[in-house]
């Protein structure tokens, strides 16, 4: 029997330490993409559309401006984008990169072709995935030109930003392949810049990201476990006195019992964005939301009264649902 244990103690041993030289080995793994044929210009039209893609829409700004001038961005001015902000996840530390065009720090290291892989692909210029934070893997060729074409047109900032902190789960999950390339290349051809809800899905799900945070994802991998923009998904967020506090998004869907917007006239979906940021713990970008035009937000409310009712009443703590629309005087 002791002969048993004994053998049956090393075998253990033996798997643990071949599972962590294994996790060790794939964790840092690359991967291959190809190099989208984006150009940068100067183009003035041009650069003015990627200036308000990334203030407005793409919200660009809200993780790439560092957490202290997110006053000055809140007012609206123009701020640098040197990255740095921690996110704290559930399989590490992940830092959004400077994105001003410095030679030695930001993007002005890479090529077009490298950064536009980056944002179609989700690959680094080392082969590396990237988490699944940003939504531009459909976004248009057309505005992916305007986006970087406007970065590169921002003042250069020397700023170094940490690599990325793995935890042990989080190697894991890179050396499982968890963590992947998540564009396909696939791009569907963008519909016209106008009101219609056909904009409005595009700007849903290639640009604003609403799908992103408002389907249920798992926290360490990041894939949808929910109905599309049915809410539920969550994060934990500091709050005002100290301490944190888990707050989940909202059911987006015209659900008559569930969802948020039920009874908003398109008036009132207009109104409530440009009112900005009402609850302060809301992860929501709502000074970067705000910015978004008429046209923009009336092709959003559009395309949100199109989807499947779902079902679906996300936990949201009373104290973290604004009140809206105003209740008439």
């Amino acid at each position: 029997m002791r002969a048993f244990f004994k053998w049956t103690g090393i075998v253990l041993v033996l798997l643990v330490v071949a599972f962590v030289s294994f996790v060790f080995a794939k964790a840092g793994q690359t991967y291959e993409a190809p190099y989208p044929e984006i150009v940068t210009t100067s183009d003035s039209a041009v650069v003015a559309r990627g200036k308000h893609l990334v203030y407005g829409p793409a919200h660009c700004a809200d993780c790439h401006a560092p957490l202290e001038s997110h006053a000055r961005l809140n007012a609206g001015e123009e701020v640098d984008f040197t990255g740095g902000n921690p996110f704290e996840l559930p399989i590490g530390t992940v830092y959004p990169a400077n994105i001003t065009p410095d030679a030695e720090t930001g993007i002005g290291r890479f090529t077009d072709a490298e950064l536009a892989r980056s944002l179609r692909y989700g690959v680094r210029h080392d082969g590396r995935p990237i988490i699944d934070l940003m939504p531009f893997y459909d976004v248009s060729e057309a505005d992916m030109t305007a986006i970087l074409s406007y970065l590169r047109s921002t003042a250069p900032v020397r700023s170094e930003v940490p690599e990325n902190e793995w935890n042990f789960l989080g190697k894991a999950i890179h050396a499982f392949g968890l963590i992947k390339p998540m564009g396909d290349g696939d791009v569907p051809a963008a519909p016209p810049v106008d009101s219609t809800a056909a904009y409005g899905e595009y700007l849903a799900r290639s640009v604003a990201n609403c799908r992103g945070c408002h389907t249920n994802r798992d926290l360490m991998t990041g894939a949808y476990v929910g109905p599309e923009f049915a809410g539920g998904f969550g994060e934990q967020v500091p709050v005002e006195g100290g301490g944190m506090k888990f707050v989940v998004s909202a059911n987006l869907t015209p659900d008559p019992e569930t969802g948020r917007m039920v009874g908003w006239s398109e008036a009132d979906f207009i109104a409530r964005f440009r009112a900005g940021r009402i609850v302060k713990e809301s992860f929501m970008p709502w000074e970067s939301f705000s910015r978004m035009d008429t046209l923009e937000l009336k092709a959003l409310y559009r395309f949100f009264q199109t989807l499947d009712p779902v079902k679906a009443d996300p936990p949201i703590p009373k104290e973290l649902v604004d009140t809206w629309p105003p209740e008439a005087e």
